[in-house]
């Protein structure tokens, strides 16, 4: 199985900043050192990629760095020439895992899951929106025709469900908690919003029934799994009340249902993770990737 790291494209972030990239560099060495799959460095994504997917006036103030104080502000990092090739590096590495798994039934983003960067803008620390520049950059290529994409994230798929609005080769799926980020959510094909401190038993259910509704409608040749440990009960954003072996269960669902049942092709990226302890966010990662790699 092939893993996908940028960690190494470092974003030059102010003391204190609440977004853990340290957690990406723990966790490529978690799997590196754990032998369980074939660590790669991603091409960045092209600009004709991107723009298949977003605007290009905001592609252009996003590489010249000519975004408004308010543009940055909602995307949650200060701008640097690092931040821009790190995005597309995230966006790259979705792409390639996806050409990955079309070989190898399987493969993983280290990174990725920037589900809130819209057509438009970025927010909610996503500039470019990965999964939806991958999914058309196989579609451009003539590799497949239809695509799905799962969002377990905590926070709702806004910017994907943006993006692929009008798109009906592109399914997309979220299952979040409802009172949460963003708090005006843009239509998924299918959302499933959940209550505060939903727990194992009931999160699990209503992914199986979720992923057993969106596998039924959107018929995909491949499918972009955003996994995400931000449900984790002892996540600062999350509200929810998942346990580790909840998420756990939920990882082995999903790709069982997907591998095995339907013999599909799976691209899997992080998503958030905010939990106080970083070793917390770790492990769920590296949970997340151990599956995958029993699915491969």
């Amino acid at each position: 199985m092939k893993a996908f790291y940028t960690d190494q494209f470092v974003l030059p972030l102010p003391p204190g900043h609440r977004f853990p990239m340290e957690k990406y560099a723990r966790l490529r060495q978690r799997v590196e050192a754990s032998g369980i799959a074939e660590m790669c460095v991603p091409n960045a994504a092209t600009d004709t990629q991107i723009l298949r997917c977003h605007d290009a006036d905001y592609l252009e103030r996003v590489k010249n760095g000519t975004l408004t104080p308010s543009e940055i502000r909602r995307i949650g990092f200060p701008w640097s020439l690092e931040m821009v090739e790190r995005s597309r590096r995230s966006s790259g590495a979705t792409i390639a895992a996806c050409y990955a798994a079309l070989q190898e039934g399987i493969a993983v983003n280290l990174a990725g899951g920037t589900h809130h960067a819209c057509r438009d803008h970025g927010e909610g620390f996503c500039v470019f929106n990965d999964a939806t520049i991958a999914a058309r950059d196989l579609q451009a290529t003539g590799a497949v025709i239809r695509v799905l994409i799962v969002d377990c994230d905590v926070h709702q798929g806004n910017g994907t469900a943006d993006i692929t609005k009008d798109d009906h080769t592109i399914f997309t799926f979220s299952i979040h908690g409802e009172k949460n980020f963003p708090y005006r959510k843009i239509n998924s094909d299918l959302d499933i919003g959940l209550p505060d401190n939903t727990g194992d038993d009931e999160y699990l259910e209503m992914i199986e029934e979720g992923i057993q509704r969106a596998l039924f409608l959107a018929d995909p040749d491949i499918v972009i799994y955003q996994s995400g440990a931000d449900p984790f009960i002892g996540d600062r954003l999350g509200k929810l009340a998942i346990t580790k072996d909840g998420l756990a269960r939920r990882d082995r669902l999903i790709l069982h249902l997907l591998r095995v049942v339907h013999h599909l092709p799976v691209a899997v990226t992080m998503g958030g993770g905010y939990a106080k302890n970083i070793d917390d966010i770790v492990d769920i990662h590296f949970q997340t990737v151990c599956i995958a790699r029993e699915f491969a």
